[in-house]
């Protein structure tokens, strides 16, 4: 399509002048702006000159499904603005992106509409300045509003024309040129500053995620007229553009006038609908820019306009990511997305994701570590690969112990247990925490904060308990929990000589009306704001003292939401016959129950084991060896509190020993001989657990014995074109990964004892298919051997001892797809049997040359070892 023209000079004299602008507006791009870019493609403070840092998330309750679910839940928008904006404070956040919904606020020609959902952004960003945040934002997103519902009738111009057309068709062009115009010199009421002049939005990122399909020169042009239309409000920000994807044409987006790029992180894939297991380090391990050495990428600003490691529950994982992208020169990187506190509990935003300070205490503390990555860590400062670089300057990160932590002279940040501390504790002024640690002792299941506000005196800030009752990246809604909070007091103990012992302990927070005394270090605490002062100090700090970015009385948190009681626990699947079974369990309940048993059902007469409470909710017990026999263990958790019983599973009122007592279906446990198989992976009962990269030719398929299964995969090719990054290099192969750690936790005493591993399935055609078989270690390491089968249903077996190095394939795959297709770890460790928690099938390695462009088809009905 021919460039729009705006008047009738000849079109090569325009295009002359029209590129002149845009050049003469990159390179002025600074002038007069509080940041700029410099010639090494580093964006800096224009006073200071020192480099730009910003970490943060993405939040959206003006928009969209945020928005309209506050509605419904009879929510205060501002209120909860409020709220959740304290809590960034409270994690360290100075940094917000997002992708303003267009459609909402915009009608089909471009004009900007000033509406509720406009008047909340300015608010919210209102509510943010005043914490130190800055900005980024990305004015169209070309998405409807819909998302996990229905998309609605909005009046904007990307209902119109979709995004595909925005980027093309010349009527949608022209309205994305007027609405970026007004957008820029909207004045927010509350600052009376437009956006274009606000100094806390550093940049404007054009839009979210284009994909463009037109030839480079279009593209250029495209880019051009939307900078543009931004440039004509004599705006001097940078301006940036998605450069990762669609990266064949990263040169295109340089020839525009723009100042940088922006890239997402998705290591783990999006949409598993379960929550992940295994180790996902290698997933992380270097954010790699497969365009890194283009001279033009170097000179232009990097940030990270989104990342997640989506459907992880585990904490460890966000430092080794900010780690990745400060080794790969981003300066700025904000989460996608921050789950607004009244719904947090359902998770019904993008279920994929699931973060907040509240719901989601660990994940946070994890965030706020990334947050003093990033302003840590230098540049392209490189620590090595995994696992070497799981300790990097104060940082360190364990999948094995889930946690993440910072330990320097003034800082201790921890998501988990940890052993660790600072040399000295007399320096320390900031702790961060969840669980123990050498210096905080706290049973209950919520983040805390304990910051030095002067000598001898410390706030103290607890959050109430979180629970999740349900996987919370499943298929969600408002009406359902996947997650609640309790509010109880618990005891902590506190080791700081600044404050000694007996110290004095004081609420601040509005309506905490606990009086608490402190014995030696310890004291009874429940959620809230405390000041903590060394006895005998009189000090002039009180609530209303004004610490940093907040008041020190601040506190907010929503009200218990655990009614009633629930019984968190999976029963192991196998046992070898003669062996104690350790059985563990989460006891939520509001108050500590009286007691909690476990009801073995063992000939006539049932036995009872008590359990006992271990930490917080966790209580645990062991069922003897003698109990242990070939057959079914099969087992009730009675739960006893306020003079009754509670049964699970089920949550049925009264005792298993009760004679009208109606439960039928207790938790079982298989009890095999040692010498039984040990099966790694069954498809009857593991197919929605293999994570694989989605096949239009895939069936999941009965066989005609009952509990028994097949995947059938047929794969035409084993390589296609990424039409994201076209020039990729060919990688033939398809694989596949299934955690099987918690399956095999009551058999790995017998593990060593097995030598082969046994393949059941067939080739689908009349040709022979060569499966390679991985055993992936806890440490991310994959060892393993190639078999050939053909079309009989029958055992293939390779031996242990044969198995060697291979490659891991980064599973699930990543966006952005142009990531390292293989992990390639710098260890080379002994295969150890007793490491082992994943199994990796491919379709590639071993297959002769001349038939890797040929379809392969094959069945898999399991995999054990024996």
């Amino acid at each position: 399509m021919q460039p729009f023209i705006r008047n009738s000079r000849p079109l090569f004299f325009v295009l002359i002048l029209f590129s002149f602008y845009i050049s003469c507006s990159a390179q002025r791009s600074g002038t007069g702006s509080n940041v700029y870019v410099d010639d090494k493609g580093v964006m800096r403070w224009s006073k200071s000159k020192a480099e730009v840092q910003g970490f943060g998330i993405n939040y959206t309750v003006p928009f969209a499904h945020a928005y309209r679910a506050a509605k419904k839940l009879n929510i205060s928008h501002k209120e909860a603005i409020d709220n959740d904006v304290y809590h960034f404070a409270r994690l360290g956040f100075d940094a917000y992106r997002v992708h303003v919904w267009d459609t909402e606020i915009s009608d089909t020609v471009g004009n900007l509409l000033d509406n509720d959902h406009l008047q909340l952004f300015d608010y919210m960003l209102k509510k943010m300045k005043e914490r130190g945040m800055k900005f980024i934002i990305t004015p169209i997103a070309f998405w409807g509003n819909g998302y996990p519902e229905q998309d609605e009738k909005t009046p904007g111009f990307a209902r119109k024309y979709g995004k595909a057309d925005c980027l093309t068709n010349e009527d949608a062009i022209q309205a994305q040129e007027k609405f970026l115009f007004q957008f820029l010199n909207h004045v927010n009421p509350h600052t009376g500053i437009a956006y274009k002049d606000d100094p806390d939005i550093i940049a404007f990122e054009i839009s979210n995620e284009p994909h463009h399909n037109d030839p480079p020169e279009k593209v250029t042009t495209y880019i051009n007229r939307m900078v543009s239309s931004m440039r004509k409000t004599n705006c001097k920000k940078p301006i940036l553009y998605n450069i990762s994807h669609r990266i064949h044409l990263v040169d295109a987006y340089f020839n525009a006038g723009i100042q940088g790029g922006t890239f997402q992180w998705y290591p783990t894939g999006l949409g598993a609908q379960k929550e992940l297991g295994g180790n996902l380090l290698p997933n992380v391990d270097r954010y790699t820019v497969a365009f890194a050495d283009n001279p033009k990428y170097r000179k232009g600003a990097k940030i990270v306009y989104e990342f997640d490691a989506a459907d992880v529950g585990r904490s460890y994982i966000y430092p080794a990511m900010a780690r990745s992208f400060r080794q790969a020169g981003m300066q700025w990187a904000t989460h996608f997305a921050y789950d607004p506190t009244y719904m947090a509990y359902a998770n019904t935003e993008y279920n994929t994701h699931f973060m907040n300070l509240v719901y989601t205490p660990q994940k946070a503390l994890s965030l706020k570590l990334a947050s003093e990555v990033f302003h840590t860590i230098p540049m392209y400062k490189d620590f090595g690969k995994y696992p070497a670089n799981t300790k990097f300057d104060a940082f360190r990160v364990s999948y094995e112990e889930d946690l993440a932590e910072m330990v320097s002279d003034k800082k201790l940040i921890y998501t988990n247990n940890t052993r660790s501390a600072p040399s000295s504790l007399n320096k320390l002024e900031e702790i961060a925490g969840f669980g123990n640690s050498p210096v905080v002792m706290y049973e209950g299941a919520g983040a805390y904060f304990v910051d030095k506000i002067e000598s001898g005196v410390w706030r103290l800030e607890i959050m109430p308990d979180a629970i999740w009752i349900q996987d919370p990246f499943g298929k969600n809604s408002l009406d359902k929990k996947v997650a609640v909070v309790n509010w109880r007091t618990w005891p902590m103990t506190i080791n700081l000589p600044d404050v000694g012992n007996d110290f004095v302990i004081r609420a601040l927070n509005n309506n905490n009306a606990s009086d608490t005394k402190v014995q030696g270090q310890t004291f009874n605490v429940s959620p809230g704001t405390y000041l903590l002062t060394r006895k005998g100090l009189n000090t002039g700090v009180n609530g209303n003292t004004k610490w940093k970015n907040i008041l020190l009385k601040e506190f907010t948190a929503p009200k218990s939401t655990l009614e009633s009681t629930y019984v968190l626990h999976t029963p192991a699947t196998q046992i070898h016959e003669g062996s104690s079974l350790t059985i563990e369990a989460t006891i939520a309940t509001p108050n500590e129950p009286e007691a909690v048993e476990i009801t073995v059902l063992s000939g006539l007469r049932p036995k009872i084991f008590h359990m006992k409470k271990v930490s917080g909710y966790t209580y645990i017990t062991t069922i003897p060896a003698e109990e242990v026999k070939e057959g079914f263990l099969r087992y009730f958790i009675t739960v006893k509190e306020n003079k009754k019983a509670i049964t699970f599973p089920g949550a049925k009122n009264g005792n298993p020993g009760d004679w009208n007592f109606s439960a039928m279906h207790p938790y079982e446990v298989i009890v095999v001989p040692a010498s039984a198989p040990i099966y790694i992976f069954n498809a009857f009962s593991d197919n929605d657990e293999l994570s694989r990269p989605w096949n239009k030719n895939t069936s999941f398929v009965p066989k005609a014995e009952p509990g028994k299964a097949e995947i059938r995969m047929n794969l035409e090719k084993l390589f296609d074109v990424d039409p994201e990054n076209p020039k990729a290099k060919r990688v033939h192969d398809y694989s596949m990964r299934y955690y099987f750690g918690n399956k095999i936790v009551g058999r790995r005493s017998g593990i060593a004892d097995k030598n082969e591993i046994v393949f059941h399935g067939r080739s689908l055609t009349s040709k022979p298919c060569w499966v390679q078989l991985a055993l992936v270690t806890r440490q991310g390491l994959a060892y393993g051997g190639v078999i050939k089968i053909d079309s009989n249903s029958a055992d293939y077996s390779l031996a242990l001892s044969e198995l060697k190095k291979v490659n891991l394939v980064t599973l699930p795959r990543p966006y952005p797809t142009f990531l390292p297709y293989f992990f390639e770890p710098d260890v080379d460790t002994k295969f150890n049997l007793n490491d082992i928690e994943s199994l990796q099938i491919s379709i590639g390695p071993g297959i002769p040359e001349n038939e890797l462009g040929n379809s392969h088809a094959f069945a898999i009905e399991s995999v054990r070892l024996e």
